[in-house]
């Protein structure tokens, strides 16, 4: 007896198992409006460092000292030669987007070529990857690495040069009124209007490679599962369980297999 109540379980497992995943392939075969956020994850494969909260520290610097306005205000120099170094790195020949990058273009450009089908990659990394990959339908919500902004006009600026307080100011031509135009703790991210929308209307919302700590990025799952989306985490380990599916391992491998599968079952 003990031994066919462990069948049936096992029986009743695999069905909401199969079941499961005929919900999963029926959602992503229907997407047509597809969302996908990315974090330091997706990037750390090309050699930039993902973002260390856990022990307070970026780089080896305190994130209250690079991170915040208080700490600009309080010693811009430092904060100026912080934002110059990880600048410099990124313009190294040996920093470019890797397979994961590239997957996400493919998965954009096949997409927006669809009527009716529309798609939206917002990243909170301060790099330029996705756009070296080839993506165009694309939100810094935290900012660029190679941009600075007038505090006085708010007008930004592309730059690939270091940035110091001597810095002219192309716009009220001042030094002293740049600031790299990255988004600090204590500040309020960018385009978050388009984003919100964007993820009301979303059917297919992919996290890929975010740690799931930082607000307000942490809650976009919340806010398109809340308005019916199929929600998918892609990552090296599974970072919140209320997602709808999860896949676990490196971003250059996981992204392009996802996107091909998710591909294949729109055809």
């Amino acid at each position: 007896m003990p031994l066919l109540h462990s069948n049936a379980r096992t029986t009743e497992q695999d069905r909401t198992r199969q079941n499961s995943i005929k919900r999963q392939q029926t959602f992503m075969a229907a997407a047509r409006r597809i969302v996908v956020l990315t974090g330091a994850g997706i990037s750390a494969e090309s050699g930039i460092q993902t973002f260390r909260a856990s022990d307070g520290l970026w780089e080896n610097h305190r994130i209250e000292d690079v991170a915040t306005p208080e700490g600009f205000a309080a010693n811009p120099v430092a904060v100026h030669q912080f934002y110059n170094d990880r600048r410099q790195r990124l313009l190294d020949t040996d920093i470019r987007p890797n397979p994961a990058h590239s997957a996400l273009a493919r998965l954009e450009h096949t997409v927006v070529d669809r009527p009716e089908h529309d798609f939206l990659l917002v990243t909170q990394n301060i790099d330029n990857l996705h756009e070296r990959a080839g993506s165009q339908a694309l939100v810094h919500m935290h900012g660029e690495l190679l941009k600075i902004r007038c505090e006085q006009s708010g007008l930004i600026f592309d730059t690939r040069e270091d940035l110091t307080l001597d810095t002219c100011c192309r716009c009220c031509r001042e030094p002293g009124n740049l600031r790299p135009h990255v988004v600090w703790f204590g500040e309020i991210p960018l385009a978050m209007a388009k984003i919100s929308k964007a993820l009301e209307q979303c059917d297919l919302f992919v996290a890929i490679g975010t740690s799931g700590n930082v607000y307000p990025a942490a809650g976009f799952f919340e806010l398109a599962r809340d308005h019916g989306a199929h929600t998918v985490e892609l990552n090296l380990e599974s970072t919140n369980a209320a997602f709808d599916e999860h896949i676990c391992g490196p971003a250059s491998t996981v992204v392009p297999e996802f996107v091909e599968r998710l591909l294949r079952r729109a055809n």
